[in-house]
């Protein structure tokens, strides 16, 4: 589809939902016309039109907070986008990485989960200690002992699944997962480092496998 087809309100705007490509978290609501949508698409970076200002506005521009666009998504009445960006800094002009901070309502019966959420608990276990805390202790005894956590935990992988149990093997992945986590916590990695080496994996397959296919026609 094309900018023509979508349907801008009375005033020449349309809402985007901007949302992190990487964790899917919704990062803000603003509004483009159609220069802010054309703008955005020519230079990659989320640009949109500001109703208090009155004026473009060029997400980044003064605070080297830019937003750079993974993708534009149109809802099915065509009135409405999502703006898949990778951030590189906090969304919010408060300095937060989201604007939507305040909770409202939360059905506490029914539990959200998340790598994120998990990955952030897991911070907090580091900077705030809880006594009893599994995840702090690991923490307090240090590099060492995760890593030999780690160690263990890739054994216990290897068996469940040479066995051929799933149920157990499953276990062992989720336990693997969460010391691995814990191991990127004490190094200084982030979910998004994985996410950026990861995607540029996915870049180089795509092409070897595109080599591949020239050299077999050849």
């Amino acid at each position: 589809m094309n900018i023509e087809e979508l349907k801008f309100d009375e005033k020449g705007l349309i809402p985007a939902i901007v949302v992190d490509a990487v964790n899917k978290k919704v990062l803000t609501l603003a509004y483009m016309n159609r220069e802010s949508l054309k703008i955005s698409v020519e230079k990659g970076l989320s640009c949109f039109w500001s109703r208090s200002r009155n004026e473009l506005w060029l997400k980044g521009e003064t605070s080297g907070n830019y937003q750079h666009i993974t993708s534009i998504v149109a809802d099915c009445d065509k009135d409405a986008l999502i703006v898949y960006v990778e951030k590189d800094g906090p969304a919010c002009h408060k300095g937060t990485e989201s604007c939507f901070n305040d909770v409202l309502y939360r059905n506490e019966e029914m539990k959200e989960f998340s790598y994120e959420s998990l990955f952030e608990m897991l911070k907090g276990r580091k900077t705030e200690k809880k006594e009893g805390s599994y995840t702090t202790y690991l923490f307090e005894k240090g590099l060492d002992k995760i890593l030999k956590k780690v160690g263990e935990e890739c054994t216990e992988v290897i068996i469940a699944a040479k066995a051929q149990d799933k149920k157990e093997t499953v276990y062992e992945i989720a336990d693997l997962a969460y010391h691995v986590m814990v191991l990127m916590i004490e190094a200084g990695i982030s979910l998004e480092d994985i996410h950026r080496e990861l995607s540029s994996r996915h870049i180089i397959d795509h092409k070897v496998k595109q080599e591949k296919m020239t050299g077999d026609k050849g």
